[in-house]
């Protein structure tokens, strides 16, 4: 009979440790040649589990065994769980395998082809898998406990870490191991946090610039060009605030596990907390559903901005002449038609101009800031009883919830209550709903966490003489940021433009130059926007100059 053999370890460093594979294989072409049979091939299988069918040279063996006619009869295996260690699939692929008129012989679990040897097979099957999954619960057992003594679990560390034996032996005499920060790899991983905050020359810097300019400066990615996503992935992971949980995801489904059995696992730091978190503002607040990436690309500063008097559309740039004139057009007139509204071009150029002039020599003046700071501190105090009765409700919310919580966990440990699913689920739900009290709790904090009594008029001073040369620097890129900062809605009407901001806005600018941090590009959050500032201006006809 021509046969084939097939040998498989788990794992890769039972290929680089173990004997495994070659015993099995010693003793299949041993047995294969004591029976007389001719081996046609070898199939081996190194690192790879038998839980599902995702192994390159299974499928391969499958895929043979299924030719016409098949080129072997059999596959030797040392024992059944080499070939599946779960009982539904194993029955299917034998089952795929007897159709095409090959067989599965094991060389330690023998079994006869009447009924009595294939409920023998069902039951060896059976408890490979109840084999499995107990293995499975007893590696993860002992790796969550290696992680709440601060081990590392992982094979490869995150970019920007090494793994380091720490001097303790482990299971089976390994060494354990913790994460300690690469000095050359984390330089890059600052760099990528300080060139998304600060920019690039004064121009902002998204994913796709981000890693252009380190592949442009041959800083590499273990020796592979840096992407989009790869830079997202740097840029949003608390490992590098030095916060890693373990046990984060199953390891089949890929699907995340309830956050009450998350284990944190403390490793240093390459970028401080506020820096985390000032990344993670922004990220958010440039997804592509709160701010579309029109409006961040282009070069045409009021996108995202303008909106038109008549029927309230976005306004998008157009051309004519071949490109040689540039307009700011509505989107009602370009995609239904002229009929529809009857709002004019306005030239892009001199209508920036304008703008950026009547923000700069107009509205934001010493005096008529300290206008809008009175105001905004009028408004502080209106609110604030308000906002004070609620957070500290939300406060006496959050302590019954950590209580809650607390109690279930010491239920647990004291074995007055099962770790089933009912109570993950409730464990579960007390955890997001801690999550949403946190946020709201945070939002209020943000809401005052606006120094206005701090900033004093040479503050101000500062930052209007400071913003000024800002806006009307049209080749740095600072007067777009600071326009999305602190500018929510322009809108035609007629010959006026009206333009709308936010006075917190403005006040945590103004903050931003007394931390001598004007120089940066600005980040942006449009929930800040209070939409109640307004200063008009005339605008002169379609076709004209604009000029202040």
């Amino acid at each position: 009979m021509d046969v084939v053999i097939y040998a498989r370890v788990s794992t890769g460093k039972q290929v680089e440790n173990d004997l495994s594979i070659p015993d099995q294989l010693r003793q299949l072409r041993e047995w294969t040649k004591a029976q007389g049979h001719c081996l046609v091939s070898e199939y081996v299988e190194a690192g790879a589990t038998a839980t599902d069918d995702r192994r390159p040279v299974f499928q391969q063996m499958i895929g043979d065994a299924g030719l016409s006619p098949p080129p072997f009869e059999a596959i030797i295996v040392h024992s059944l769980s080499r070939f599946f260690r779960d009982a539904l699939e194993f029955g299917l692929y034998e089952r795929k395998l007897k159709k095409a008129g090959v067989k599965v012989i094991s060389i330690t679990q023998q079994t006869g082809d009447d009924p009595s040897g294939e409920m023998a097979r069902k039951l060896f099957s059976l408890f490979d898998e109840y084999q499995s999954k107990e293995n499975a619960k007893h590696t993860l057992r002992a790796m969550k406990e290696n992680a709440r003594q601060g081990y590392w679990n992982g094979s490869r560390a995150p970019f920007g870490y090494r793994v380091v034996d720490v001097g303790v032996a482990g299971s089976r005499g390994r060494q354990k191991r913790r994460l300690e920060v690469d000095p050359v790899a984390a330089e890059t991983v600052r760099k990528i946090f300080d060139l998304y905050l600060q920019g690039h020359h004064g121009r902002r810097m998204g994913m796709k610039n981000l890693a252009a300019y380190l592949n442009d400066h041959g800083m590499t990615l273990r020796g592979k060009p840096w992407r989009m996503q790869k830079v997202h992935d740097v840029l949003s992971d608390r490992v590098y605030m030095g916060e890693f949980y373990f046990n984060r995801h199953d390891c089949r489904t890929a699907r995340i596990k309830p956050l009450a059995e998350w284990i944190k696992v403390d490793v240093p730091a390459i970028v401080d907390e506020k820096t985390f978190d000032r990344v993670a503002a922004r990220r958010h607040a440039q997804h592509p559903s709160r701010i579309p990436g029109q409006q961040l690309a282009s070069p045409a500063i009021l996108i995202g901005l303008m909106k038109c008097g008549h029927c309230g559309a976005s306004m998008t740039q157009a051309t004519g002449k071949s490109g040689r004139y540039r307009y700011y057009k509505c989107t009602t007139r370009m995609g239904i038609g002229v009929h529809r509204c009857t709002a004019r071009n306005l030239a892009r150029e001199s209508t920036e101009q304008i703008v950026l002039a009547t923000l700069a020599d107009k509205v934001f003046t010493p005096s008529r800031v300290e206008i809008m700071f009175r105001e905004l501190r009028k408004r502080q105090r209106a609110t604030r009883s308000a906002e004070d009765a609620r957070f500290q409700q939300l406060t006496r919310e959050l302590k019954e919830i950590d209580a809650g919580i607390a109690r279930l966990y010491e239920a647990v440990e004291k074995g007055l209550l099962p770790l089933d699913t009912r109570l993950q689920e409730r464990s579960q739900k007390l955890q997001a709903r801690r999550q949403d009290v946190v946020v709201a709790s945070a939002a209020l904090r943000d809401s005052w966490d606006v120094p206005l009594n701090r900033l004093t008029p040479a503050h101000v001073q500062k930052f209007t003489r400071a913003l000024r040369t800002r806006l009307l620097d049209t080749t740095s890129g600072f007067g777009k940021a600071y326009l999305n900062l602190l500018v929510e809605e322009i809108r035609l009407k007629g010959d006026e433009l009206h333009i709308r901001g936010s006075y917190r806005a403005l006040a945590r600018a103004v903050t931003l130059s007394k931390e001598a941090k004007l120089g940066e590009v600005p980040s942006f959050v449009p929930d800040w926007r209070a939409r109640d500032d307004s200063n008009v201006r005339p605008l002169p006809s379609e076709g004209s100059t604009l000029s202040s």
